[in-house]
């Protein structure tokens, strides 16, 4: 199976620090999902392309531009997004929100989603926790544990910005990958694939997997017939 892998960057210039990082968790996500055995295709969303299609966008009451729509699709297919943004003001930038506004409803519900952000210092780092974080939460993704901030610094060969792209990357991957049966060879989490495999499949048949479960309980022995005879 092949999965798809959508990146939105958006930084303002070209080359951008924004875009670059960007395409570290990419490369990075691709080496993490082909390790599990799966082929992965990318596609990256420059949100400053857009601008002033997402600015027509919004003062036509919502109806999206050509643009704008193919975006929107691409996002909807995804099996997992990266999300990168510049900090502006202490906060994301206000194209990344205008491009995140736009979407529609239910976009994004339940898509494993890693956030991450660049700036000139590392001062800003917690916009990742109080800004990026909430604004997914509110979208129903699923965001990974581990966010990614890279101040002009972390971009030097001494920085340890590789052992957290990595981090984050593998985090993704394994949301990504997370199906039962999707890689032949690997073993599976007991009861996991079980139990999704159990919510794919019919109704009928769930409840005979449930009716089998319970045959082969003990009896319980109720609350009250084991402290009959107590008096306090």
């Amino acid at each position: 199976m092949t999965r798809r892998l959508v990146v939105v960057s958006a930084g303002l210039s070209a080359p951008s620090s924004t875009r670059l990082l960007a395409d570290q968790l990419a490369d990075a996500v691709t080496a993490a999902v082909t390790a599990r055995g799966e082929a992965l295709t990318v596609d990256t969303i420059e949100v400053r392309d857009l601008a002033s299609d997402l600015v027509t966008t919004l003062t036509a009451g919502g109806l999206p531009t050509a643009s704008v729509t193919r975006a929107q699709e691409l996002l909807a297919s995804a099996d997992a997004v990266i999300a990168v943004t510049p900090v502006f003001s202490a906060s994301y930038s206000g194209l990344f929100k205008m491009f995140f506004d736009v979407l529609e409803p239910g976009t994004l519900d339940g898509t494993p989603v890693l956030v991450a952000a660049t700036a000139g210092t590392p001062r800003h780092s917690l916009v990742l926790e109080h800004a990026l974080r909430p604004l997914f939460s509110y979208l129903h993704a699923v965001v990974v544990p581990t966010a990614v901030f890279a101040a002009t610094e972390d971009f030097g060969g001494t920085s340890e910005l590789g052992p957290r792209v990595a981090r984050a990357a593998a985090e993704l991957s394994a949301l990504m990958v997370a199906e039962t049966g999707a890689v032949g060879g690997f073993a599976a989490v007991p009861g996991v694939d079980s139990a999704r495999s159990g919510g794919r499949s019919g109704g009928r048949s769930g409840s005979r997997a449930g009716a089998g479960a319970g045959a082969g309980r003990a009896a319980v022995t109720p609350f009250a017939e084991l402290l009959r005879g107590h008096s306090g």
